[in-house]
């Protein structure tokens, strides 16, 4: 594995931990006490705030700011300019920092252009949020939502294709196999 690559316009605080093979592109700031997994992506204009940890293999697309608070699991991908917030109530006069709510972003999730997530709420393991969707409940694994505000309107295979509605699907694309039961879908061995 190679060193990580630091784009000269790039800052990068003393004391962030930066992964083997990462790349780190134009106008990023990566601030102390961040955490950057290996193999990671940071597009141009990205923010990764104090106390971030980004797991391995994660995309950050250009345009995204994870603020203290977010916690992203390994192989999640963060479309262009979504958003994360940390505070449910921010005034500019009023200091908040002791109020940050924490958002986890699980395993292999994939986050689009635009969406929202409003901070306290996590993304399951392999969630799908679509363009511009605004999160505002916790999503399940294989969940996917789209809307203002995101609503439940499927699942989604770790391969990142739509399941079919039945209680057993099979992905038409990989050939995984998933049961279906209310609001929980579960990948079943092979």
């Amino acid at each position: 594995m190679a060193a990580p690559y630091i784009h000269p316009s790039a800052i990068v605080d003393e004391g962030v931990n930066l992964g083997e093979d990462t790349r780190v592109w134009h106008f990023v700031h990566v601030t102390a006490g961040a955490r950057v997994g290996k193999r990671c992506s940071l597009g141009q204009n990205v923010f990764v705030g104090k106390g971030v940890s980004l797991g391995d293999g994660v995309k950050v697309q250009n345009n995204v700011s994870i603020y203290e608070g977010v916690d992203v699991c390994d192989d999640v991908f963060l479309g262009p300019s979504c958003v994360f917030t940390n505070v449910n109530n921010p005034r500019a006069f009023i200091e908040r920092k002791n109020e940050y709510k924490k958002t986890r972003i699980g395993r292999g999730a994939s986050v689009g252009a635009n969406a929202t997530i409003v901070c306290g709420h996590d993304l399951g393991e392999y969630a799908f949020v679509g363009a511009g969707a605004v999160v505002t409940k916790t999503v399940p694994a294989y969940g996917l939502v789209v809307g203002n505000p995101a609503r439940l309107i499927g699942w989604m295979c770790r391969c990142g294709v739509r399941l079919g509605k039945e209680a057993t699907p099979t992905c038409a694309a990989c050939g995984e196999r998933y049961k279906i039961d209310g609001t929980v879908c579960e990948r079943l061995q092979r």
